[in-house]
């Protein structure tokens, strides 16, 4: 039964991604690597692993933060709080996670677009401020050399009003 059950709930995350319109790949049955296209971060690779009681969720949000540990973290606990369908997470060197898991009987098409729903939204409307957060002397100093050498500073703009020393 339990087979069977996972084989539907396959086919279900598998046509809702199709509907999605979603590009996606199968590395391995019942593992869906998703790529979830956005804004300010440009995707957001996104695991859905049906497994045998669960739907696993995972995408990575970003590195391990260079600096102002204290006040990142905390900033991601906060978000926690408000958070449908997963949550941020540290892996063992400290970079950063959205995870999630659901039990695979709450699984139909509108929970699987939900919970990409979610995913896109917090990494996407989130990742500014957490680059802001943990790197933002990298994002200075890259400002710095890009505009030394005339390079294009577009990718950057969303940092000028602390990045730009002629704010």
């Amino acid at each position: 039964m339990q087979d069977a059950t996972r084989d539907a709930v396959r086919e279900v995350v598998e046509a809702a991604l199709k509907a999605a319109d979603v590009t996606y790949d199968e590395p391995r049955p019942g593992a869906f690597l998703v790529k979830l296209p956005g804004q300010h971060k440009l995707a957001t690779m996104t695991w859905l692993i049906v497994g045998e009681r669960v739907l696993h969720v995972e995408a990575f949000f970003c590195r391990r933060p260079d600096e102002n540990h204290e006040e990142f973290q905390r900033w991601l606990l906060e978000k926690n709080g408000s958070m449908y369908g997963v949550h941020f997470s540290l892996d063992p060197v400290g970079d950063v996670y959205l995870v999630g898991r659901v039990p695979l009987a709450a699984v139909d098409a509108d929970e699987v677009d939900r919970l990409l729903g979610c995913v896109l939204t917090y990494a996407d409307d989130w990742f500014d401020r957490a680059l802001e957060l943990g790197f933002a002397s990298s994002i200075r100093r890259e400002w710095a050399w890009r505009a030394k050498r005339g390079e294009s500073l577009a990718n950057l703009q969303a940092f000028a009003r602390f990045a730009d020393p002629d704010r």
